[in-house]
């Protein structure tokens, strides 16, 4: 399971690696973000399910005090060192929330270097929120589970049904996944939530009640 990890090393080189790949990761991801922006602001259709090629939104998670994530195609490491989150393509394809289905959008993000998105992913706990925004719409979630260790071959945890979690029955869900502990790929951390509401974006692009 692919989850934006690196390898043990000494303490001062990992400091190094992660403030350079930090800068240079944010570099790229706020230049891809514009990008994003952009693209909703001059066409009419913006991206989503069927065009994710520049990216399909972006992941506000509060407690993690990371501002605004985007969220991209796949969870490669070519992807994630661009200072993005990304939905999984397999071994379980995620479920994109713009496709109204019920399933799962699983999101995996680096936890330290190449911008570090999740970083701060044990400070969520439950109840907090996980606002992802589209062109069109916000979806707000809440959390209601963390798993702070488990095997990094465990790909039970990004199910369309997240049994591990305690769920038996489909819904509209939200998971991120990173590796822990810190500059480390040895387990996986796993934080699950559920789909609370939805609201539509306004001409101001004003943010629900969660981010303000």
């Amino acid at each position: 399971m692919s989850s934006g990890c690196s390898y043990p090393v000494s303490a001062s080189t990992a400091l190094a690696a992660t403030i350079y790949g930090a800068v240079i990761a944010d570099r790229a991801a706020d230049k891809q973000a514009d990008k994003v922006r952009a693209t909703w602001a001059h066409e009419p259709s913006g991206p989503g399910a069927l065009n994710t090629s520049t990216g399909i939104g972006f992941l506000h998670v509060p407690a993690m005090k990371n501002g605004e994530v985007l969220v991209e195609k796949g969870t490669s490491t070519k992807v994630l060192n661009e200072g993005v989150a990304g939905y999984y393509l397999d071994p379980v394809r995620a479920t994109l929330p713009m496709t109204g289905k019920k399933g799962n959008f699983t999101l995996a993000a680096h936890r330290d270097g190449h911008g570090a998105k999740f970083h701060n992913i044990d400070k969520l706990k439950d109840g907090d929120p996980i606002v992802f925004e589209t062109r069109d719409k916000w979806y707000i979630y809440k959390v209601y589970d963390v798993l702070d260790e488990t095997s990094k071959f465990n790909v039970k945890v990004i199910s369309q049904i997240p049994k591990e979690s305690g769920k038996k029955k489909a819904g509209h869900y939200i998971t991120l996944t990173t590796c822990t502990p810190v500059y480390t790929s040895r387990y996986r951390y796993v934080v699950w939530g559920e789909l609370v509401r939805v609201e539509k974006v306004d001409s101001k692009r004003t943010p629900p009640k969660e981010l303000r």
